[in-house]
């Protein structure tokens, strides 16, 4: 079994999917599998003067899994890429989402955010303004 050296790719599976992700090559018994580094999924966000940005979303969202093995009969093709500014948008998003499972990472709650105040106290301001309405 060998790992070759990793790349970034766009992937079109047979299923039609289209996924972007850090690609290794290995050899396993007699075929060879593809082992995706957190494969995102690319949308475009359009409104009527075209094109105006992109949706980076992971490509399965009810895992926190990092790491998936794809063989090579579910790959329709596979393009290596070297243009930075989609590396760069994968590698943000790669470091953002470890960023946001990381509890500590992220930041805590304060005053200084906004109102925080109490289930009963905010029930009462709500009742209030409703009858005042």
């Amino acid at each position: 079994m060998g790992i070759e050296d990793d790349f970034y790719a766009t992937i079109k599976l047979v299923s039609g999917e289209e996924i972007f992700a850090r690609v290794a090559a290995s050899e396993e018994e007699d075929r060879t599998v593809l082992l995706l580094s957190s494969p995102i999924t690319i949308g475009e966000i359009k409104n009527r003067m075209g094109v105006i940005g992109y949706k980076v979303e992971p490509w399965l969202k009810t895992t926190k899994d990092d790491l998936f093995v794809i063989t090579m009969d579910k790959v329709l093709t596979i393009s290596e890429t070297t243009d930075m500014e989609m590396i760069n948008l994968y590698q943000r998003f790669v470091r953002d989402s470890v960023r946001d499972d990381n509890p500590v990472a992220s930041s805590k709650l304060s005053r200084e955010m906004g109102l925080l105040g109490n289930i009963d106290e905010t029930k009462k301001k709500l009742e209030k303004l409703f009858k005042s309405s």
